[in-house]
């Protein structure tokens, strides 16, 4: 039997527009805590927790490697199951490269998409980032790598609430997950060169913390670039956007998908 990615559905009386929430790296649909109050009151909302990741950890557990098309395409399987034809799609950090990677793969589903926190580029913090964690990951427990990763992404004080829920997160993953994962790190970098050349199906609306200094200035280029995309940027907030500043996201986020629905 195939599995099939754990998720929830939230269903609008009245609404037919559908929103998924796609979750990063050591992530799960706990993340969008801080949305789904909010949506829930003008949208169908799907959660979904990633291969691997939260209640989806155990169906894939037996799988030594990932394919990161595959990632991409267990979502697209979901919303089959549950007969969504098409939605808003939300992501937060490494979820946006799995929402990009799903427009790839099935052009015309996406109504939009909103990227928050988003990862477009890996220019050489990032690209050191991997490379150390590929090398110590051999000799050190996976949480310290982890942990490291979170306060050079998160480095404020005044964000350590994202930082703690990052890192618990992280914690709930588990080693063997989290290498599959850092295994996946080529195909990634792949796919996002593919992307900084190839705009989305729908438009994009990218909402980006202005302390977010390792991704803000790759995402402000990009967004120069191209002609289907705008950029958001929220004050007092680093990459963890939605966690940060929630009711400036969720305002942002619900006008834009309105502005496209009609």
């Amino acid at each position: 039997m195939t599995p099939m990615l754990y998720h929830k559905t939230f269903k609008h009386k009245k609404s037919e527009t559908w929103v998924v929430f796609v979750h990063g790296a050591g992530g799960s649909n706990i993340v969008w805590f801080r949305q789904l109050r909010e949506f829930k009151k003008h949208f169908n909302v799907l959660l979904v927790d990633l291969r691997g990741h939260g209640k989806s950890k155990k169906e894939y557990s037996q799988e030594d490697i990932y394919k990161f098309d595959e990632i991409a395409w267990d979502v697209i399987k979901t919303m089959d199951h549950l007969k969504i034809e098409k939605a808003h799609f939300v992501g937060i950090s490494l979820g946006c490269i799995v929402i990009r990677a799903m427009d790839k793969l099935a052009p015309g589903r996406a109504e939009s998409i909103i990227l928050g926190g988003a990862i477009m580029q890996f220019n050489i913090k990032m690209n050191v980032l991997i490379s150390l964690g590929k090398l110590l990951s051999s000799i050190l427990p996976y949480m310290w790598i982890y942990k490291i990763n979170a306060w050079i992404l998160i480095p404020s004080k005044k964000h350590a609430q994202s930082r703690r829920l990052f890192i618990k997160e992280a914690m709930r993953l588990g080693e063997k997950e989290f290498l599959k994962w850092l295994k996946m790190s080529n195909e990634i970098k792949d796919n996002v060169h593919e992307f900084l050349i190839k705009e989305a199906s729908a438009p994009v609306l990218y909402i980006m913390g202005d302390r977010d200094h390792m991704f803000l200035p790759m995402v402000t280029n990009l967004v120069k670039k191209h002609f289907n995309s705008k950029l958001e940027i929220i004050r007092n907030s680093g990459h963890v956007c939605n966690i940060d500043q929630p009711e400036i996201f969720n305002e942002r986020s619900i006008q834009f998908i309105k502005s496209i629905s009609g």
